[in-house]
């Protein structure tokens, strides 16, 4: 019988200091496996530093290391779900170039797999990371959570395994914006979360940012919330109600007190003021909205190849040309 083969896909970007490392020892992890054969795929979000020289390196030393290079920065999302669904593997394992998804999970993942676990979820429930952050991401993950119609997964960062069953359900999503999180606690089938510690990222800078975590709240809240929205309708209801109130308040005093009650202008700009900002506020929601809208009905590529890197099929193209 022959041996199952499991994919290994790690996105990348800018990671010099790190890509022969973590092939270096997940390549180790899956030696010590000899019941399964492995490929090793990266997928480069155009690094502009020697990460690409350095996996054509590591390409031309393994064979079963592949690469595929995007032709520009796609972002954070685009990438790895690309290289997910195009490894070919019975099942495959995200994990990140920069340590902070411990290889030493893989053979407890694919433990768990063998028990018969469509997907095998990695969830944090500690971190050697900026505590300030990891705190805030937990109230991120609540509130996804609570207001979601999906029960979304807290803790989780798409670093796990997925069986191949589920990743031909990505792979006729054709979603442009794929929230691989959100599509997991979705659409998966049988889940195992298996709890591990993240540890500090191995080298390099971390390539997150305020806007690129921004970026991944709006997604999720536009994808899978109604909350932004709703919010808005009973705030603003809210806000009328007490504008009618204090505008009978005023009214009223002024009936009574006619000569002496001077209301003046503040009470006015207050109001206009606080009502105008809560207008731009949800304009603003609206607009995330309707951006994500106008991302998924333009049916664009997840991402342009620029070059893949020992991929047999595309090699024997070139030979029939």
């Amino acid at each position: 019988m022959s041996r199952k083969t499991v994919s290994i896909m790690v996105p990348c970007y800018n990671e010099e200091e790190n890509v022969e490392a973590i092939a270096s020892a997940i390549v180790t992890q899956m030696e010590a496996l000899p019941q399964y054969d492995y490929e090793l795929l990266f997928i480069d979000n155009c690094s502009t530093d020697h990460t690409r020289d350095l996996i054509r390196a590591i390409c031309s030393q393994n064979p079963r290391i592949r690469a595929i290079f995007n032709v520009k920065n796609f972002g954070q999302f685009n990438s790895p779900y690309y290289g997910l669904i195009h490894t070919s593997g019975d099942c495959a394992i995200s994990i990140c170039a920069d340590f902070q998804d411990p290889v030493e999970m893989i053979p407890v993942f694919l433990q768990y797999w063998e028990e018969g676990y469509q997907i095998v979820c990695g969830i944090k429930t500690s971190s050697k990371e900026n505590r300030l952050m990891y705190k805030l991401r937990g109230l991120y993950y609540k509130m996804i959570k609570k207001y979601s119609a999906v029960d979304q997964i807290e803790q989780f960062t798409g670093f796990g395994l997925y069986d191949r069953s589920f990743l031909e359900v990505l792979r006729k999503l054709e979603d442009p914006t794929p929230f691989i999180r959100g599509i997991v606690a979705e659409l998966g089938g049988r889940r195992k979360e298996v709890p591990y510690e993240q540890p500090k990222r191995r080298a390099g800078k971390t390539h997150n940012n305020f806007y690129t975590l921004y970026d991944a709240a709006m997604l999720s809240i536009t994808s899978y919330t109604k909350a932004g929205m709703r919010l808005a309708v009973f705030l603003g209801a809210g806000v009328s109600v007490i504008s009618m109130l204090v505008g009978i308040y005023y009214l009223v005093m002024k009936l009574i007190y006619w000569e002496r009650f001077n209301a003046g202008q503040a009470p006015l700009l207050i109001i206009t003021l606080f009502m105008f900002s809560i207008i731009l506020v949800f304009l603003g929601f609206l607009g995330e909205y309707i951006a994500s809208i106008n991302q998924r009905v333009m049916h664009r590529p997840l991402v342009v190849e620029e070059e893949r890197i020992n991929f047999p099929e595309e090699e024997e193209k070139k030979e029939h040309e």
